[in-house]
C-alpha cells in the first residue's frame, strides 16, 4: 500500500508539474507576442517620424503657398505610393481646392470634387480632428457619383489640431489598393507642422500685398 500510495502521489506530482508547466509556457508565449507587437508599433512610429523629418527638411524655408503644396504633394505621394492628393484650404467664406498635375490616373476631376465637398461637409471635417474615411464622410453628407466614389479608397486629414484648421487633405487610390492606417499615420504626422507652414506662407503673402 505504501509503494502504490507513493506512486499515487508521483503521478499526481507529475501531472501538476505538467499543468504549471503549459501555465508557464503559455504566459511567455503572450509576453513574447506582446514584445512583438510593441516593437512593431515602435518600428512604425519610426517611420513616421523619419517621414515626419524629411518632410519638414523639405519645407523648411519655403515662402510661396503654391511651391510649399506642391512641395506637400510629391513628398505624400512618395509615401504612398499611387495615391491622388488634393488641399482643401479654407477662406473666408469658401474651401480653396488645389491639386497638381501628376501621371497617376485621376479618378475626380476637380469640378467633380468641388461638387462632392461642399462647405458644409468641408466644414465638418476641419472640426473633426481626426482622420475621416469615406464611411464617416458619407455620414456628413458626401455626395457625388457613386460609380466613381466607389471606384477609390479615400481619406481626409485635417491640418491642425485641437479644433483649429486651415483646411484638410484629401488623398485616394483604387479601391483596390485600399489606403492603409500605417500610410495615413505619416501624414498625420505632419499635418500641424504643415498647417503652420501654411498660415506663414498666406501670412507674408498678405504683408507682401
Amino acid at each position: 500500500m505504501d509503494q502504490e500510495h507513493r506512486n499515487k502521489r508521483l503521478r499526481l506530482l507529475v501531472a501538476k508539474l505538467n499543468r504549471e508547466r503549459k501555465k508557464q509556457a503559455k504566459k511567455i508565449d503572450i509576453l513574447c507576442n506582446d514584445l512583438i507587437a510593441a516593437q512593431r508599433e515602435f518600428i512604425k512610429s519610426l517611420d513616421a517620424t523619419s517621414f515626419a523629418a524629411s518632410f519638414y527638411e523639405s519645407i523648411v524655408g519655403i515662402t510661396d503657398l503654391t511651391t510649399l503644396l506642391y512641395t506637400a504633394d510629391k513628398l505624400i505621394q512618395e509615401e504612398i505610393p499611387d495615391a491622388n492628393v488634393v488641399f482643401f484650404l479654407r477662406q473666408s467664406e469658401s474651401f480653396e481646392l488645389h491639386m497638381f498635375e501628376t501621371d497617376r490616373p485621376v479618378i475626380l476631376e476637380r469640378q467633380e470634387l468641388k461638387s462632392c465637398f461642399i462647405w458644409e461637409l468641408a466644414d465638418n471635417i476641419c472640426k473633426s480632428n481626426r482622420i475621416c474615411t469615406l464611411a464617416d464622410m458619407f455620414g456628413m453628407g458626401l455626395e457625388g457619383n457613386p460609380a466613381k466614389l466607389n471606384k477609390i479608397s479615400g481619406a481626409a486629414v485635417p491640418l491642425g489640431q485641437f479644433g483649429s484648421s486651415v483646411g484638410f487633405i484629401f488623398i485616394y487610390r483604387s479601391s483596390q489598393n485600399e489606403l492603409t492606417v500605417d500610410e495615413l499615420r505619416a501624414v498625420t504626422a505632419v499635418r500641424c507642422g504643415l498647417s503652420r507652414a501654411i498660415q506663414s506662407c498666406r501670412v507674408l503673402s498678405h504683408s507682401a500685398d
